[in-house]
């Protein structure tokens, strides 16, 4: 008896082919490949923490582990002590007052709120304001509600904020949502009170929702502690802040982020979830309250070695003749391309004769062109030498 082999055609869903291309998979594909060669690579391209998770975390976890509660389906919006903990933690480092019940969304890892927050207020159609460069995975949730973008330059000399007076008044009046990001991805800027307040005027006057992205909230350098979105009056009323575990306590693989402010945001981004997901793992979530409400030594320690390790960079740049400023905060430089190479140009230039991975200023956005990103993601020694080889290839001029 014969079988018929045809394979069902499979036809994706429009919005598949419409998603952008993950830009750091092609970047990693290319470090991988130098290294399969035996390549000593130095790989500064990515954003992946490299240190362990603090020990009393770890231990909190596996303690954890033994409780059968947590064996069971949590709760769909996750346990109230672990939102307690963030607003613990926003109280004592903001002064930010948050209601756990209301003004409070668990969620997988940031990433995944920075995409849901499109698909809750965007329809087909509509403009979402996005920082250009910015991280691109606002693009991602953009892109799957069928909305549209309007990019916001952040340019050098404006210190890589928007500039709001420069938005055409059509555009900001369309508008629906906008992204914010600082300490920024990919530049390193900072914004001070000021900024933020200036953001919700605008929004005020644009009706527009703010999603402030505040990743990096716990690295912030020469004693400037980075600045809250919603330390900014009424910022609540207009809008929310995504923050994150995955870089203040180094981890990134544990997936655990929040949605905070706004209580209506915040609901409708608890109500996507419950058609999504059942939670994080009980033990997670226990982890992640003793990461907030413990010793906060270890984010202090990580600052440090963060700066430590952005001080010897930028020693080797200034003596290789590479001219750049210092990031404000972030695990990330900032660094403008020598002419007259493009910013992928010359990435491959520097991984191929170097062996030195940093990203294209160009995966950012059409304003990262003339720039590299580069992660403070290795030991101060390993940045030095990954400097002193580039120096090596005769591009720049010492002093």
């Amino acid at each position: 008896m014969s079988k018929n082999t045809n394979a069902v055609s499979i036809q994706p869903a429009e919005r598949m082919n419409g998603l952008p291309k993950q830009f750091f998979a092609a970047l990693v594909a290319k470090a991988n490949a130098q290294m399969a060669k035996g390549r000593d690579v130095i790989n500064l391209g990515q954003g992946n923490p490299d240190r362990p998770t603090p020990s009393h975390i770890v231990e909190s976890l596996k303690s954890a582990a033994d409780n059968q509660q947590y064996h069971r389906y949590p709760p769909f919006t996750g346990y109230r002590f672990l939102k307690e903990a963030v607003a613990q933690r926003y109280a004592e480092d903001y002064g930010v007052e948050l209601d756990p019940d209301t003004e409070v969304a668990i969620l997988f890892g940031g990433k995944t709120g920075l995409v849901e927050i499109s698909q809750c207020l965007l329809n087909p159609g509509d403009v979402c304001l996005v920082p250009d460069p910015g991280y691109p995975d606002y693009w991602s949730g953009v892109k799957m509600a069928g909305a549209e973008m309007a990019f916001m330059p952040l340019l050098e000399r404006n210190s890589f904020l928007p500039d709001y007076s420069a938005i055409p008044a059509e555009m900001a009046d369309q508008a629906k949502l906008m992204f914010i990001n600082y300490p920024n991805n990919p530049t390193g800027a900072v914004a001070d009170l000021s900024f933020y307040e200036s953001t919700v005027t605008f929004a005020r006057e644009h009706n527009i929702v703010i999603a402030s992205d505040f990743a990096y909230g716990a690295i912030g350098f020469d004693g400037q502690r980075p600045i809250s979105f919603l330390q900014a009056e009424g910022a609540k009323e207009v809008g929310i802040e995504f923050y994150t575990l995955s870089k203040s306590y180094n981890m990134a693989g544990w997936r655990v982020g929040f949605a905070l402010g706004n209580k209506q945001i915040v609901g409708l981004i608890n109500l996507i979830q419950d058609h999504y997901y059942c939670s994080l793992f009980g033990g997670i979530q226990e982890a992640a309250a003793t990461a907030l409400t413990g010793p906060q030594n270890c984010v202090d320690e990580l600052r440090s070695e963060y700066e430590l390790r952005r001080n010897a960079l930028f020693e080797e740049l200034d003596a290789i003749g590479w001219q750049a400023n210092k990031s404000g905060g972030s695990f990330f430089c900032w660094l403008p391309v020598p002419k007259p190479y493009t910013s992928a140009q010359f990435a491959d230039l520097l991984l191929e004769q170097a062996d030195v991975v940093v990203a294209p200023g160009i995966g950012f956005g059409e304003n990262g062109e003339g720039y590299v990103r580069l992660g403070l993601l290795a030991p101060a020694e390993r940045l030095r030498e990954a400097v002193r080889r580039i120096g090596a290839l005769g591009i720049f001029k010492p002093k």
